[in-house]
C-alpha cells in the first residue's frame, strides 16, 4: 500500500451548529471580538462568517436544538492559541463578565512540568473551547497531572 506524502495544512475555518444563531454571534463577537463577516438574509437557513482582520474563522450555522453533547462521536473541543499568557488571562477576565462556565479555577497547563496552558470552559450550547498560550503556565497546576488536560474536561 502507497502512503501519500501530506501537503502541508493549515486549519481553515471551524464551522458549529448552534441552536441560537444571534446568542452565539454576540457571544463569539464579545468573547474574542471576532467581526461579523456575513450572515443570511433568509430566515429558514441562518448563518454567520466570523473572522479577524477580515479573515474567516467561524462559521455559525442555526440547525440545532438542545446542547453539546461530549459523549457522542464528533468534535471535543474547539481550541485557539493566542501569543501569550497574560492575553489568555485578559479574555479569561472578559469571559468572566460574560458569567461562562469554566472547567477549571484560571489558567491551568497542559500537563505536568509543561510550559503551555489555558483556560477551558464552554459556549452557550455548552461546547467546550480553550484559550491557551504555547509558554506561561509553567507555574500552573495541572489537573490532569502529565495527561493533556485539553482532553480531559
Amino acid at each position: 500500500m502507497t502512503t501519500a506524502i501530506a501537503p502541508q495544512f493549515a486549519t481553515g475555518h471551524i464551522g458549529l451548529n448552534v441552536s441560537d444563531l444571534d446568542r452565539s454571534v454576540d457571544f463569539y463577537r464579545r468573547a474574542f471580538g471576532f467581526e461579523q463577516l456575513a450572515a443570511s438574509a433568509d430566515d429558514d437557513r441562518r448563518w454567520a462568517f466570523l473572522g479577524a482582520n477580515g479573515k474567516l474563522v467561524l462559521t455559525l450555522w442555526q440547525q440545532s436544538d438542545g446542547v453539546f453533547s461530549a459523549e457522542t462521536p464528533g468534535l471535543h473541543h474547539l481550541s485557539f492559541q493566542v501569543d501569550t499568557i497574560e492575553q489568555v488571562r485578559s479574555i479569561e477576565a472578559l469571559l468572566r463578565e460574560l458569567s461562562v462556565s469554566f472547567a477549571h479555577d484560571g489558567v491551568v497547563a497542559h500537563g505536568e512540568g509543561v510550559a503551555s496552558g489555558g483556560i477551558f470552559f464552554t459556549d452557550p450550547d455548552g461546547i467546550r473551547l480553550e484559550v491557551y498560550a504555547p509558554t506561561g503556565a509553567e507555574s500552573a497546576p495541572a489537573p490532569s497531572g502529565v495527561a493533556p488536560t485539553c482532553g480531559f474536561f
